[in-house]
């Protein structure tokens, strides 16, 4: 089991999953079926979760099911970037997304 903080433009949130790794690629898609397209995740020790969220965790862990499950720990944006400090947390994957472009900006060669 590995643990994440996924940041969004609405905000961010802790997952478990059962993947092998706390943001692979299979996980990007599953995030991306969601329509979050662009975000930046990082690996939280799976220990420091489970201290932190105590019988929570315990909870959501329980639900996981087999291999390269998902189960999000907590919604709540404000706590769940509150919950752990930077430099308490692993592995950085920044994801832009590959159908973004900003408003009012033209394609080369074309309008926008």
């Amino acid at each position: 089991m590995k643990a994440g903080l996924l940041i969004t433009g609405n905000g961010a949130l802790i997952y478990l999953t059962t993947h092998n790794n706390f943001m692979d690629d299979e996980l990007k898609e599953k995030i991306r079926a969601k329509g979050i397209e662009k975000f930046i995740a990082y690996e939280v020790p799976l220990n420091l979760a489970e201290e932190r969220y105590g019988r929570h965790f315990e909870i959501v862990a329980t639900d996981l099911g087999g291999s390269n499950d998902l189960r999000i720990l907590d919604y709540e944006g404000s706590r769940a970037f509150r919950m752990f400090s930077f430099s308490e947390l692993g592995e950085t994957v920044v994801e832009e997304g590959e159908a973004l472009k900003p408003y009012g900006v033209a394609k080369a060669g074309g309008t926008s």
